[in-house]
């Protein structure tokens, strides 16, 4: 069998370098750990980005998969499938709305919800052709398309891919006074990200995503939530939004959808937004699918339980309490999140966030950094307190805390 000297090497070799991933090779991997190919364990404290918020191989997850592998994966949407009804009531009763649009990946799910927006603006709200416009914060990140980037402020996702799609105001993240700014008639849509992932776990102001959802309401435009990455149970609420109280007028849903097995994404709306749609306007030949569609509804219904909100409320403080009490040594200059997701901002003294992050994988844990100075917690919500504790207990030593 090759090494992971020698795999690492070959996919070098032979894929594009549009990843800078660490120096491991998962070969299987459990609940929140994973082991390489030299037999090595892991714990996973990054869950793929919240794709993997029940765990790696969740019973009830691979068995839904695996009965509906023996009947039916794919029909296309040429044809109707008997697990698609039942998803799409599910994901909307759980929503509290009335209709859903299903694709496959986050990006696809945020063009649709672009898609959908401008629709709506034109047909519902009146805005003349062509004139829509859509207000997104500075840091988002909502995917990595064309149009998607048209409207990120990350010079390493956006430069050198022009021309770019117009059709967007960006404004600071969490300045209700910004945003209302820039309202106008041509607005069809407010898209924010109620917590940004990757902008390094930012929580906004108390009360912003509820003065954005007055706002919103009062000028008649869309309020858009991209839950793909805070949603699903992550930050001990189903939806982030639900810490101010706030129901937007669409969900955009992915990661923890499809349960770490398939890639599953929608958007969730009203038939007074999602009803602009006529046949042929919008679809994914994967959207839907009979085997995306038994996943999502085993994941539905463990959501319906609350046991994994509840878990991720109670483990989230014992992680944020322990993570707090670093702010202000030597090592750690701030500690943000909500739930079991958390970003730590690095001293320079102590090195990059990739540099931590390698430390820490060395001593069998495993975490992502962005921005660079800044490293992500955010392990599967089926986490132990013993395993998350040993975790916290990895990072001291590489902080020397």
């Amino acid at each position: 069998m090759p090494t992971s000297t020698e795999l690492m090497e070959h996919a070098e070799a032979h894929s594009a370098h549009n990843y800078h991933p660490l120096p491991v090779v998962v070969a299987t991997a459990d609940g929140a750990w994973m082991t390489d190919i030299e037999g090595r364990r892991y714990l996973d404290m990054l869950a793929g980005y919240s794709a993997l918020n029940f765990g790696h191989r969740n019973r009830r997850l691979i068995d839904a998969a695996k009965a509906q592998l023996e009947r039916v994966t794919l029909t296309s949407r040429a044809f109707h499938h008997d697990r698609f009804a039942a998803f799409c009531s599910e994901l909307a009763a759980m929503c509290g709305m009335e209709s859903v649009l299903p694709m496959n990946t986050g990006a696809e799910a945020v063009e649709t919800a672009v898609k959908t927006a401008r629709k709506w603006g034109y047909q519902v709200k009146g805005v003349p052709h062509e004139q829509a416009k859509i207000i997104v914060a500075d840091g988002n990140f909502h995917g990595r398309t064309t149009t998607i980037i048209s409207f990120s402020t990350d010079p390493e996702a956006r430069a050198e891919f022009g021309p770019y799609t117009p059709g967007f105001e960006i404004v600071p993240y969490g300045d209700l006074a910004a945003l209302e700014a820039v309202v106008d008639e041509n607005t069809v849509a407010v898209l924010l990200e109620p917590i940004q992932g990757e902008a390094g776990v930012l929580v906004p102001p108390p009360g912003y995503l509820a003065g954005v959802r007055h706002i919103t309401a009062e000028r008649n435009v869309l309020f858009i939530a991209d839950e793909i990455q805070s949603g699903l149970g992550r930050t001990g609420k189903t939806f982030a939004c639900e810490h101010e109280g706030v129901v937007p007028d669409m969900y955009v849903l992915g990661k923890a959808l499809g349960g770490g097995v398939v890639p599953v994404s929608a958007v969730v709306a009203n038939r007074s937004v999602l009803g602009v749609y006529r046949p042929g306007e919008h679809g994914s030949t994967f959207g839907g699918n009979p085997l995306a569609c038994a996943v999502a509804l085993e994941v539905i219904a463990m959501l319906r339980t609350g046991e994994f909100q509840q878990r991720a409320a109670e483990l989230g403080d014992h992680l944020h309490a322990e993570l707090g009490a670093l702010v202000g040594s030597s090592a750690v200059n701030a500690v943000r999140g909500r739930g079991l997701w958390a970003a730590i901002d690095i001293h320079a003294s102590h090195g990059t966030g990739r540099e931590v992050s390698e430390k820490l994988m060395e001593r069998g844990v495993l975490v992502k950094d962005t921005h660079g100075a800044t490293i992500r917690i955010a392990p599967p919500l089926v986490i132990t307190k013993d395993d998350l504790d040993w975790g916290l207990t990895q990072l001291r030593a590489v902080l020397e805390v």
